[in-house]
């Protein structure tokens, strides 16, 4: 299958969540076999108009962030590039449009990616990006209705959450045994109070916590743990790399979930997968708590009370290190879901 990304800028001017996730389902597609294309801002040295990473071929629309030039420019682009589909981002909105046009003169479905990061106004603009396309892809249920508030349809959107590596989980060894982790970078949505609280009302109790990812908020975390007096039972980990995450996560009973916002809590995907009780905070702005609605494995909270208590109570559930209960989040089985998008809206339009 042929198909275009359009994505004004890349993680090489903006490193984003939604920009990875992009990214990343364009190097999965082509590791597939697939013709993948990103028609995106230059951001290679010289003069060449493509470049080639990881079996993904990059097209320079503009050699700069100009959003009016890259918008007169990309439709030709897309319709001498001849795409089965067009897979977008909407940011910015315009750049959907163009990339809608491009369809049409390629008689391609458009398919947007909306993952909940960009930086998308309250413009007419925006709204026409969420009911231009054929299909919003959205991590979670949260965006998918932020998405339908601007005017898609249920029948135009749809979840697709994020994935992990399966064969990882099952090869990488188990950290150190502790009996509960937590991982988010330590920033302003951080929320770590919560999960520190908790840990304080287990005082009397024999327990340890790792907490995963830095920041700008460590030190005053740091000085939380010092506070109240259990810093000899929770060890800072500081950003690590996935493989360092998974043994981590394969070493913990349970993982704690406490950040303010999280279009889709990636990090805490990993952690079920290898084996962890979930816990989960509720948070307005986090869409968290759908990984573990159906979750037997899991528990939710309020407060930081709560939080204690259901740390206490994972303790009813046996240890583990893999729960092939996620490998329907396996790499290979959400591209399986974008690939059959992508063929349904193509038999939809009599293209197959």
């Amino acid at each position: 299958m042929r198909v275009a990304f359009v994505s004004m800028e890349t993680t090489h001017y903006r490193d984003t969540e939604g920009a990875r996730r992009f990214e990343r389902v364009a190097r999965h597609l082509a590791a597939r076999g697939h013709d993948v294309t990103v028609f995106c801002t230059q951001f290679w040295e010289g003069s060449d108009e493509t470049v080639e990473r990881d079996g993904v071929t990059y097209r320079g629309v503009t050699i700069s962030p100009a959003l009016t030039s890259f918008a007169v420019r990309l439709p030709a682009l897309l319709a001498l590039f001849g795409p089965d589909i067009v897979h977008a981002r909407p940011d910015p909105p315009t750049g959907v449009l163009a990339a809608s046009l491009g369809a049409t003169v390629a008689r391609a479905p458009l398919v947007v990616e909306w993952f909940g990061d960009e930086s998308v106004d309250g413009s007419r603009f925006a709204d026409r990006a969420a009911t231009l396309p054929d299909m919003v892809d959205t991590p979670s249920e949260m965006v998918r209705t932020r998405v339908r508030e601007r005017g898609a349809t249920a029948e135009t959107t749809q979840v697709v959450p994020e994935s992990v590596d399966m064969e990882t989980v099952r090869e990488t060894d188990p950290a150190e045994e502790i009996d509960v982790v937590y991982a988010h970078p330590l920033d302003e949505s951080a929320n770590l109070e919560s999960f520190l609280l908790g840990l304080a009302e287990l005082r009397d109790r024999d327990w340890s916590a790792t907490i995963v990812g830095d920041g700008p908020e460590r030190e005053g975390y740091e000085r939380q743990v010092r506070d109240l007096r259990i810093d000899d039972r929770v060890t800072f980990a500081g950003a690590c790399d996935r493989a360092e995450r998974v043994a981590y996560y394969k070493g913990a009973h349970a993982f704690v979930q406490t950040a303010h916002r999280e279009y889709f809590a990636s990090e805490l995907l990993w952690a079920l997968a290898c084996g962890c009780v979930g816990i989960v905070e509720y948070q307005a702005e986090s869409s968290a708590h759908e990984l573990i609605e159906e979750a037997e494995r899991s528990f939710r909270a309020t407060d930081p009370q709560q939080i204690a208590d259901a740390i206490v109570d994972a303790g009813e559930f046996e240890r583990l290190t893999v729960d092939e209960e996620y490998a329907e989040f396996d790499h290979d089985a959400v591209l399986e879901r974008y690939l059959q998008t992508y063929r349904d809206l193509q038999a939809d339009r009599g293209l197959l």
